[in-house]
């Protein structure tokens, strides 16, 4: 664990030296910001593995931070919200966060969910390092689960989706045309870290879907909602020997 680098971004002194303490114990480098302008002046010379970013912060919120952190394309994060704040964690989560914990939390939760993520993230970078393969044909896209890529079947447009999103478009690649209860999805693409009126798989949905109307309109049929059921992806799925 002492190669796996966490960047904690939490205002709150008492609530970020327990943290960092807690997370050292476990075997992780902790480097911590109380806001923005310490968490970009670390950012110039450290590419943390994971970031845990509070998101009631002075000055530039969280949300905000949230969206630099995200467009960067490199950093999972983590976001830390108040029980109360239940359309900030959806907009975290819309902005592309990997995951939410809402205070208080039991600290072995949170080691839990950064375990998962950081799983997702090491097996991301170990396909990227593979020769391609496992590559599937579907109503127009390319979509590579190994190398993880999604593009237009003529290479013109690649869709850039986080760790998240496409981990849901692979459950649905690999299961097509059947209803695949909230249950399932969070069970294969988090491992059950949630409760059981945890929206993740909602939002994540939302935004695979609208990343993918970029290039395909109809994307809001491709994954339809089935009611009381969960999600079914009604594309033709074909698998391309390579």
């Amino acid at each position: 664990m002492d190669d796996v680098t966490v960047l904690l971004v939490e205002d709150d002194g008492e609530i970020r030296d327990l943290l960092s303490a807690f997370l050292r114990r476990e075997g992780y480098r902790v480097e911590t910001a109380d806001g923005a302008p310490a968490m970009d002046r670390l950012l110039t010379g450290l590419v943390p593995d994971l970031v845990i970013l509070d998101l009631m912060l002075p000055g530039e919120d969280g949300l905000s931070i949230c969206r630099r952190l995200v467009a960067r394309g490199d950093l999972p994060v983590l976001i830390l919200t108040a029980k109360d704040e239940d359309i900030d964690r959806i907009i975290g989560l819309e902005l592309g966060a990997d995951d939410y914990l809402g205070k208080p939390f039991n600290p072995r939760e949170l080691l839990a969910r950064i375990r998962a993520i950081l799983r997702r993230t090491a097996r991301q970078q170990a396909a990227g390092a593979e020769p391609a393969g496992r590559l599937y044909e579907v109503c127009g896209l390319s979509i590579d689960l190994e190398a993880r890529i999604v593009e237009t079947a003529d290479e013109r447009h690649r869709i850039a989706l986080t760790s998240a999103e496409f981990d849901l478009l692979a459950c649905f690649i690999e299961h097509p045309r059947r209803v695949l209860s909230r249950d399932q999805l969070l069970d294969w693409t988090r491992g059950r870290l949630a409760d059981p009126f945890d929206r993740t798989i909602d939002v994540t949905v939302s935004r695979l879907r609208r990343k993918l109307e970029a290039v395909r309109p109809d994307a809001d049929r491709l994954i339809t909602t089935v009611r009381n059921g969960g999600y079914l992806f009604a594309g033709d799925v074909r698998e391309v020997r390579l």
